[in-house]
This record gives structure tokens, C-alpha cells and sequence, in this order.
């Protein structure tokens, strides 16, 4: 769809909302702020569905954030988990309830954005934005925002959301700053109905070679989606990991239908989340989780809100009145969403020191294995769970300990732990 010009005058149609990039992040801001009523302006550089590098992982928070009467289409749910340490000690468990789903992102994002139009959002498609100005001859008053297409036409808006991902030109206008940078190598490869039987509901994790590093395996039917992530400089590395990886699976016999590679990025503390007019959300403004580096719930959880807050500033008359809805956004993602990302930076920190014990504690220790269970289906997250458990600040305090000790030494607890990690044991929980 092309946006609309008065045909009574020639005065340029202003819309309450624009958002550019139509993901998860992007389709979650057009859908919350649609859904009151505004009149919103959905951008997207690509043609849809279109495919993304993504394990596509759908974990409590993601389906809690999601739109009224969305029906997941899942291509595989989970009840078991394998967990290796660089091929070794595989040790899977199980769980009678549904851990997570797995999707393919083409069909979820595309769902997504006809949620976001049956809410009342104009979708348009195979435009790039090439900048956004507050200020300027394409400005025409203060509570305006111009947004330039590249050919050069300009659209109108009250406010801005920019969702448009990790290499992000509306996060570029914002100042974000970035902390963290990694890279994900990814392959999807079709196998046969025995392989795919074998993988049925169980997903693999593997803790991997370089500091930070992990491999997944995420059954999707007749495919498999395998991947790996580490630290953005270790790309040769990386891809080793990789090709490693998928043959130590047996896998690579198997001709991938796509393989490619992302690069997620992590926003650094006191790293803005707008300017004047303009939100940023998701991978746009660098939120995820630091440490598993999910970003589906982040972008979700974080687009609802600068959906929300984008309509607060739409209707601000002042630049006054501008800047506190702004801040109230920043308050909101920080509250929630910046409490689980700090508690996530210190389990990277310790978990590039040690994998070893993280592996022990999952496989080994029955409340590190509910925590996570409980993550994932949705029943607390990161940062309620070292809020609200004292035994998990604890763990963590400890681990800080240790990560500023060098991680020259392990407490007594944990490498006694790790001793228990089993080769190839399995247990219901």
C-alpha cells in the first residue's frame, strides 16, 4: 500500500505514527498503537514473508506479549533438552509439560503484521528509509517528525518508532550505543522423516569452544535449524564451530536449503532509547538477552511499549510534554526489560569463564534445572527470579565473585558439580 495525500488541498496527509521495520519489535509498535485508534503507518524494506536468521524459539514471555487471539503456528513443541559441553557430556532432560515452541520466523512475522492491519495499520512494503529529521525545510512545525525514503519522498508523523533491526538507520539518528557484539552462524537443513522422528520435541544446546559461545539444534518438522553464536571477531572460529558442530551430528551428508549469518547486538547501559520524537525498540535500540542473546520476547515486550508510548507522544503538544513521555518510555524498558539484561550480562560474565558449571548446574541440580523450565514457559523471568529467590542472588553474587577474582578459582560447590555431569544420562522432571 502506498500512504494517502488530501485530495481536497494539497496538504500532506500527517500520520500519529510511523514505524519502520516490520518484525516482531516493528509489528508489536503498529499493532499497540493501531489498536487505539491512530492512524499508524507500517514500513518495510523487504517484500513479505521473508526469511531471517533466527533459531525461532518461542519462550513464555514471547507468548505473553503477544497480540489477542494470535495462534502460534508451531512447528515443533519442546519437552526435552539436551545439553553438551563442546560435544561431550550429553546429558538430556525431559519434562511432561511444554518447555517451549519452536516457529519459522517467515510465517510468525508475517502473522504478526496482518495482526497489526486488522487493528487498523496501512501497511507498505519494498521501502527503505533513509533517514529521519526532527528539524529542517521538511519539517513543517515542532510536533512533526519527516521521514525520507530513499528516491525521496517524505512522510509525516507525529512520532516515530524505528524497529528496523541490529544495523539499524533510526537507532543510528537516536545515538544508540551498543556494549556487546555477537555473531550467529545459522543452517537450516532438511533431513529425512527417520532424522526428523529422532529430534521430534527435544531441542540440543551445546556449550561451545570460544568464551560466551553456544550451537543449537531446533527440530522444525522435516528441518533442522542449526546454529551457533560467539563473539563478533571470531568469525573463522565461528564458522569452524559450525561445520564442526553439524558433524558431530551426522548432519552433514545433508545439504542445507539456506545458510547464513546474523549479527545481534547488545545496547550498552546508559544507551538512549529516543530522541525528540523518534522511539527505538528491539534490535533497533540493542535489547535482548546478553547471555542466550533471545531477542523474540525483547522485541515484542519493547515494540508493545514504544507502541503505547508512541500514541503518548503523538498527542504531546510541546516539546516539554514530548520529553516526559519519552523518559516514561525509557523508565518502562529499563523497569523490566533492563533488570533481566543486567542480570543477563553478569551470567555471560560468568559463563564465558566457566561453562563447565553452567552445564553441571543444568544437568545436574535440580533447582537450576527448574529455573529454567520456569523461564521458559513463563512463569518468571531473569530478573524476578534473582529478586524474588535468595538462593539465586546468591549463586549469582557468587559467580560475581569469581568473575572479578579472575576466575582463577572456583568455589569448592562448583567444582563438585561440575564432577557430576554425566555422559549421555537422561531424567524426567
Amino acid at each position: 500500500m502506498s500512504s494517502e495525500n488530501s485530495s481536497a488541498d494539497d496538504v500532506q496527509r500527517v500520520w500519529d505514527v510511523v514505524v519502520v521495520g516490520a518484525g516482531p519489535a516493528g509489528a508489536s509498535a503498529a499493532y499497540a498503537a493501531a489498536v487505539t485508534g491512530r492512524r499508524v503507518l507500517l514500513l518495510e524494506k523487504a517484500e513479505l514473508p521473508r526469511y531471517k536468521t533466527c533459531g525461532g524459539g518461542i519462550i513464555g514471555p514471547s507468548r505473553d506479549a503477544l497480540p489477542p487471539g494470535f495462534e502460534l503456528p508451531f512447528r515443533d513443541r519442546v519437552h526435552a533438552v539436551t545439553f553438551s559441553h563442546n560435544g561431550r557430556f550429553a546429558r538430556t532432560r525431559r519434562s511432561r509439560q511444554m518447555l517451549f515452541g519452536l516457529i519459522n520466523r517467515p510465517e510468525f512475522d508475517q502473522q504478526l503484521v496482518e495482526h497489526a492491519q486488522k487493528a487498523g495499520a496501512e501497511l507498505r512494503t519494498g521501502v527503505t528509509v533513509q533517514r529521519v529529521e526532527q528539524h529542517g525545510s521538511s519539517v513543517p512545525d515542532r510536533r512533526t517528525v519527516a521521514v525520507v525514503l530513499q528516491g525521496g519522498e517524505t512522510l509525516l508523523a507525529r512520532a516515530v518508532v524505528g524497529a528496523d533491526g541490529s544495523a539499524s538507520r533510526i537507532g543510528a539518528h537516536v545515538g544508540v550505543k551498543l556494549d556487546q557484539v555477537d555473531l550467529g552462524l545459522e543452517a537450516e537443513i532438511p533431513v529425512p522423516e527417520t532424522v526428523a522422528e529422532d529430534w521430534k520435541g527435544r531441542v540440543l544446546i551445546d556449550w561451545g569452544p570460544m568464551p560466551g559461545s553456544y550451537g543449537w539444534v531446533f527440530p522444525k518438522g522435516d528441518t533442522l535449524t542449526v546454529g551457533v553464536i560467539s563473539a563478533r571477531g571470531e568469525g573463522a572460529a565461528t564458522k569452524r564451530y559450525l561445520e564442526d558442530f553439524i558433524g558431530r551430528l551426522g548432519l552433514a551428508g545433508f545439504e542445507p536449503s539456506i545458510s547464513s549469518g546474523h549479527l545481534t547486538r547488545c545496547r550498552a547501559d546508559d544507551s538512549p532509547l529516543s530522541r525528540g520524537r523518534v522511539l527505538v525498540c528491539g534490535d533497533a535500540a540493542g535489547l535482548l538477552e546478553p547471555w542466550t542473546r533471545e531477542g523474540i520476547s525483547f522485541a515484542l515486550r519493547s515494540g508493545r511499549l514504544a507502541g503505547e508510548w508512541a500514541v503518548r507522544i503523538a498527542e504531546a503538544h510541546d516539546a516539554v510534554d514530548t520529553r516526559r513521555q519519552a523518559l516514561n518510555y525509557a523508565f518502562a524498558v529499563k523497569a523490566g526489560l533492563g533488570v533481566e539484561m543486567s542480570v543477563g550480562k553478569r551470567m555471560l560474565a560468568a559463563f564465558e569463564r566457566r561453562p563447565g558449571l553452567f552445564h553441571a548446574a543444568l544437568t545436574g541440580v535440580r533447582p537450576a534445572w527448574r529455573a529454567f523450565t520456569d523461564i521458559t514457559r513463563g512463569r518468571t523471568t531473569l530478573g524476578e527470579l534473582v529478586r524474588s529467590h535468595p538462593m539465586a542472588q546468591r549463586a549469582l553474587n557468587v559467580m560475581d565473585r569469581w568473575v572479578g577474582a579472575g576466575g582463577t578459582q572456583e568455589p569448592r560447590e562448583a567444582r563438585s558439580l561440575e564432577g557430576q555431569s554425566g555422559e549421555g544420562r537422561s531424567r524426567e522432571d
